[in-house]
């Protein structure tokens, strides 16, 4: 048996681990965010604990806890993509709710090198690969911004007006401020993926014409 020291660093390094990457899904409002990622890697690393240790003379494989914990991750990370249209978002949190997973159980073995060198490339490809992305495909995507008095359905008039313009959406996200609870207003901002050669004012018109949009403009171009 491990010290109750190593087993405390264990599952305390593997909360660390998780959380880093969850408070990088959390910034971007994805699904599941800092408490989530928290959840599964140190849940996976006690995993690993328990078939390393929890059955020590009563013979069996170690590695059978662990193989369920990667396939029933799966689950898990389905419940965070969803499909809008020919668009499937989640993809890269259901990704990062599987390696965390997988980092875990590389700290509840006592792997730390895998671990952290694991955790250190993941936050890289969330962090630096995302600006890049950006950088990369800035012409092909641009995110617009629409302000509009809250009501229901709204938001999917939105985006059936969007695809009706034969634009794919990427990504949307929802804010609201203390004032815009107020003032019944809510912030949309959307990723559009725009065909060559559209007509901007085409779409402006069309999302005008929706009953409580107040305003419609482009920002910075992103994704």
């Amino acid at each position: 048996m491990i010290s109750e020291y190593e087993v405390v660093l264990r599952l305390v390094l593997a909360a660390i681990l998780g959380g880093l990457v969850g408070i990088e899904r959390e910034a971007h409002n994805r699904p599941a965010g800092l408490r989530t990622h928290i959840l599964v890697t140190v849940g996976s690393a006690l995993i690993m604990l328990v078939s390393m240790h929890g059955f020590i003379g009563l013979g069996g494989d170690p590695a059978r806890l662990a193989a369920q914990v990667v396939s029933g991750i799966g689950f898990l990370g389905a419940g965070t993509i969803m499909v809008q249209g020919s668009s499937i978002h989640g993809l890269t949190t259901a990704a990062s709710l599987w390696v965390c997973g997988c980092i875990g159980l590389a700290i509840g073995n006592g792997y730390y090198l895998g671990g952290l060198i694991t955790a250190g490339i993941v936050l890289f490809t969330l962090v630096s690969l995302g600006f890049f992305e950006k950088s990369m495909f800035k012409s092909k995507y641009k995110m617009l911004h629409i302000i509009g008095h809250e009501r229901p359905g709204l938001i999917g008039e939105v985006g059936t007006t969007i695809g009706g313009c034969n634009i794919i959406i990427k990504h949307m996200e929802l804010s609201t401020s203390e004032n815009d609870e107020i003032s019944g207003n809510l912030h949309l901002d959307v990723v559009l993926k725009i065909p060559y050669n559209f007509e901007t004012e085409i779409l402006f018109n069309s999302i005008r014409k929706i009953e409580g949009i107040k305003c419609v403009k482009w920002e910075e171009e992103a994704k």
